[in-house]
Order: C-alpha cells, then sequence, then structure tokens
C-alpha cells in the first residue's frame, strides 16, 4: 500500500462540496479541513504499483471546485507503542 497526502486548494465557496465529494473516492481514508494557503488535506492509499500521477490529475483534480493539488509521498508511519488506557 502507497499512502499519499494531497493538499488541496479549492475555488472559493467550495470546500466543502469538494470535500464532501472528495471522501466518496475509494481511495480515500481521510479529508481535513486545514488553515494556510490549502483548504483541503486528503489521505489516501493506493495499491503498490498505482501510478500516482495518474490518480491525482485524472481523479482528485477532476473533483468539480478543485482549483490546485500539492502532493506529498510518504516513506514510513511511526506510532507511539506505548498507549494510554482510557
Amino acid at each position: 500500500m502507497q499512502t499519499i497526502f494531497v493538499m488541496v486548494k479549492c475555488e472559493l465557496g467550495q470546500s466543502y462540496k469538494v470535500a464532501g465529494e472528495a471522501v466518496e473516492i475509494h481511495q480515500v481514508s481521510e479529508v481535513h479541513s486545514i488553515s494556510g494557503q490549502w483548504d483541503l488535506l486528503i489521505k489516501c492509499f493506493l495499491e503498490d504499483g498505482d501510478d500516482i500521477g495518474h490518480f491525482v490529475t485524472e481523479t482528485v483534480q477532476l473533483v468539480p471546485g478543485v482549483k490546485d493539488t500539492f502532493t506529498m509521498l510518504t516513506f514510513r508511519a511511526f506510532t507511539s507503542t506505548l498507549r494510554s488506557a482510557e
């Protein structure tokens, strides 16, 4: 599995519509509204061998209201081995 994060800049007033459509994409795990020059942060899981460029340009960038994207590839996820009991 490949994990990527796609930061999305939306057309004015379209962030919630874009987020609503993005969460329906099969490879999308999470969509976060964020502050700063980007509007959304999308976490995606792609199968090994899937073409990231095609996924971003033919799926994410074609969501109505998406103005621009910035894609980050990940290498490894780190988690704490110490979990507090709730």
